[in-house]
């Protein structure tokens, strides 16, 4: 089996903000996140317009509770 590595072009001088490890069996996927410099808004402020969002369009969950 050859393994084969992907990396990015795109050089930065800090480190990620989080990084995520899944494995699929033999495999091990890593994702690195970079969020954007100077935001303002937090993860709940982020959710607070997806939910936003979903309302409006007239979404509904898959079951109800």
């Amino acid at each position: 089996m050859t393994e084969t590595k992907q990396t990015s072009t795109t050089k930065t001088d800090r480190r990620p903000d989080c990084v995520t490890e899944i494995r699929m069996g033999n495999s091990v996927l890593t994702v690195s996140g970079f969020f954007k410099q100077g935001a303002t808004d937090t993860a709940a402020d982020k959710m607070m317009k997806v939910l936003e969002a979903e309302a409006a369009a007239g979404h509904t969950p898959p079951f109800s509770a």
